[in-house]
């Protein structure tokens, strides 16, 4: 089933409404403004995975410290070798001894040191052998990143972090109260003769960092030393450097933020803005709204604004002479259709044969009129269409002119008038529809020949102007009343010769003509030719004017 046009109007008319409700319903931030945040927030979160690289960055110094640490562990352990009493057969530790040597290269320094014997008991403790006048401390964290305060923009830069960083998975560090060597696999490690490290995460989130050495005399291995220690300034140097990267995100993303809402509003607002004038257009209320004008802005926003604007106004403009052509349509139907409707109701009235077929020739002559004019209206309103749709390409508008001029000096041999083609040595190529223009030509030509005496000249001369192409056609006719110079071009006006008879010409025919040059950005004039020297200007024939823009 065909819908209506009716139909199809109402149904236009409320998808524009649900397009209208829809952008409403968006809010104040629109898709492009969020479109543009997230961009711009995705460009500072590469800032932010900077942090990632302080993981590689932070197991390179824990490498080198580990490095340190077996250097020392190995000279703590040659040191308590050394000092160890007794000949080749000694198999034990000499624990005074070893207790100086352990206190005096430990006890002050981070490192940590503890001496196991062959049997796996702790021997000694460095962190045991604190002198008196010395308080043994353990760094807690700040009041405001321990658990239970709250959240609070530390804590929140430390759960960043931590979201962010990647850890390897170490194995957690617990001390036994009475410590034995199977508590560390290193240590056992090293009580068979072996160096031994291992790194374990603590529960406040720090590395403790071990190296097993075993003491030997001898090349006989009398117990294992286990130096550790603790990676806190390292974690503390990565911990800053992250919570700057953190700090400096932070400013960026409220600036970014508020930049990005402020380019968005240069942007977003403005084509919101002509997006609901584009709404009222469709619905038939645009003439009683203001046009958003954008034209003074030198981006393409203002080049937007200028061309919705000269759109709008094309499109206007096109409404109105859609209007102006129906009531000239409907006016010029009322004429034959009224003179026809009173000779059948005088034909049913007069017996008269005579006079009735006096009255029948006016309805044939009616019928033949109204069919001119229904033939050539289809004509013009197809030719909108036609001209938007054709591919304009080079024309050569000498070869055209010779090809048109050589058919009508074949098929109007009978009419008594000549024609004359006037062409110059250079190429006259012009961008256009190859089929308008000639139905241009064709148009002024027929113009012409209805208008020129027996034994008159019709000469079409074409010639290039600066970087236009000028295209005349001239006859011999009685030219045209300087008054009807530019009504001549109007639509369904006519003036005829008689000898052409009523109703033989709907009027259209210059009106086309005038059409097709505008779309091909050329002008169309028409001159009245004059006697040279003759001061009574008396006409003796009329000048068809094409100039259109060369190639």
């Amino acid at each position: 089933m065909v819908r209506s046009a009716d139909q199809d109007i109402e149904n236009e008319f409320h998808a524009a409404d649900r397009d209208q409700r829809r952008n409403r319903r968006r809010g104040r931030v629109s898709g492009l403004t969020g479109k543009i945040l997230l961009l711009n927030i995705l460009a500072l979160a590469i800032l932010v995975s900077g942090i990632l690289y302080f993981n590689q960055f932070r197991s390179s110094l824990v490498q080198t410290r580990l490095g340190v640490l077996i250097t020392e562990a190995q000279m703590v352990a040659a040191a308590l070798g050394e000092s160890a009493s007794g000949g080749a057969d000694t198999r034990n530790v000499d624990v005074g001894q070893a207790r100086a040597i352990l206190q005096r290269l430990t006890v002050g320094a981070q490192n940590r040191g503890r001496l196991f014997g062959l049997n796996g008991d702790i021997l000694l403790d460095s962190r045991l052998m604190v002198p008196n006048s010395q308080v043994l401390t353990h760094p807690l964290l700040p009041p405001d990143e321990m658990p239970g305060i709250g959240p609070t923009w530390t804590n929140l830069k430390a759960w960043l972090i931590k979201a962010i960083s990647t850890e390897p998975d170490y194995p957690p560090y617990f001390e036994n109260v009475e410590q034995k060597a199977s508590d560390y696999v290193e240590v056992l490690t090293a009580l068979q003769g072996d160096m031994a490290t291992a790194v374990r995460l603590t529960d406040h989130g720090t590395l403790m960092l071990h190296v097993a050495i075993p003491v030997q005399r001898f090349h006989r291995v009398l117990g294992a030393v286990l130096v550790s220690v603790e990676t806190t300034e390292i974690e503390e140097v990565v911990r800053q450097e992250r919570l700057a990267i953190l700090e400096v995100f932070g400013v960026a993303l409220v600036v970014t933020a508020l930049l990005s809402m402020f380019l968005a509003g240069t942007i977003a607002r403005p084509v919101r803005r002509l997006a609901d004038f584009a709404h009222q257009v469709r619905l038939g209320r645009g003439r009683d709204i203001k046009m958003p004008d954008f034209t003074g802005r030198q981006d393409e926003l203002g080049d937007l604004s200028r061309a919705l604007r000269d759109m709008t106004r094309a499109l206007y403009r096109r409404i109105d002479a859609i209007e102006a052509f129906a009531a000239d349509v409907s006016h010029e139907l009322k004429n034959p259709l009224s003179s026809l409707h009173s000779a059948i109701e005088t034909l049913d009235l007069d017996a008269d044969p005579s006079q009735q077929r006096k009255l029948l020739a006016i309805i044939k002559d009616d019928v033949n009129r109204l069919n001119r004019l229904i033939t050539d209206i289809s004509n013009a309103s197809r030719l909108d269409a036609e001209l938007l749709r054709g591919e304009m390409a080079s024309v050569d508008l000498a070869a055209m002119l010779a090809t048109i001029i050589e058919i009508y000096q074949e098929t109007t041999q009978d009419q008594d008038v000549t024609l004359s083609l006037e062409l110059p040595d250079e190429p006259l190529v012009i961008t256009g529809i190859e089929g308008h223009l000639g139905q241009v030509i064709r148009n002024l030509i027929d113009n012409a020949l209805s208008f020129s005496p027996p034994g008159g000249t019709i000469q079409i001369a074409a010639r290039k102007v600066d970087n236009r192409i000028r295209v005349e056609i001239m006859d011999e006719g009685p030219g045209i009343g300087e008054d009807k110079l530019e009504a001549i071009f109007d639509r369904f006006y006519t003036e005829r010769p008689e000898e052409d008879g009523f109703g033989t010409h709907s009027g259209l025919g210059l009106n086309i003509c005038k059409q097709i040059v505008a779309v091909h950005s050329g002008e169309i004039w028409a001159e009245n030719l004059f006697e040279p020297g003759d001061l009574d200007r008396n006409r003796i024939g009329a000048n068809f004017i094409i100039s259109l823009p060369s190639a």
